[in-house]
């Protein structure tokens, strides 16, 4: 028998992950961020740049905006540096000296925050400079990026696990 949220027995965790978004301003993007991140027990999800929240993000997100602890910010430069008083700031992005995700070691003893980046020119380079690491995820077609969601989904997967 196929299960459906009311049966299955996931049991409910909240783990010590904050994501932060920096200029990700796609709605579709964003509902759906809002999804994976109730999904994988994200701690918090904030929403850096020029976002506001519409009908078209909500109908993405299927309520879970209703659940998922967020807020807003203009600078996402400015949260990171608040953050890295506390959290190890890992971003998600594809440079010369990043690490492939499925080989990195999370130190899951200290919170973590996720930084993903813009649709069109992912993380910002002030960001990527004060990062405590930088991943990516390998890919083996011809284009060198993926929908940022997907990318999200993975990476927070290979997090989650690791806190297992």
């Amino acid at each position: 028998m196929q299960l459906n949220h009311y049966n299955t027995n996931f049991k409910k965790r909240i783990f010590p992950i904050i994501l932060v978004c920096d200029n990700v301003t796609n709605a579709p993007n964003i509902g759906s961020l809002f999804r994976i991140c109730d999904a994988f027990g994200v701690n918090e999800l904030i929403l850096c740049g020029d976002v506001s929240l519409g009908r078209r993000i909500t109908k993405t997100s299927r309520s879970t905006e209703k659940t998922v602890s967020y807020k807003l910010a203009q600078d996402a430069s400015e949260v990171i540096h608040a953050l890295k008083k506390t959290h190890q700031i890992i971003s998600l992005e594809i440079t010369d000296n990043s690490i492939p995700i499925h080989a990195f070691q999370f130190q899951i003893e200290k919170p973590i925050a996720l930084v993903i980046g813009d649709e069109n020119f992912g993380i910002s380079e002030s960001i990527l400079n004060v990062s405590s690491s930088i991943i990516h995820i390998n890919m083996f077609g011809q284009n060198s990026s993926m929908n940022v969601v997907q990318a999200t989904n993975i990476a927070l997967y290979e997090i989650t696990k690791q806190f297992l």
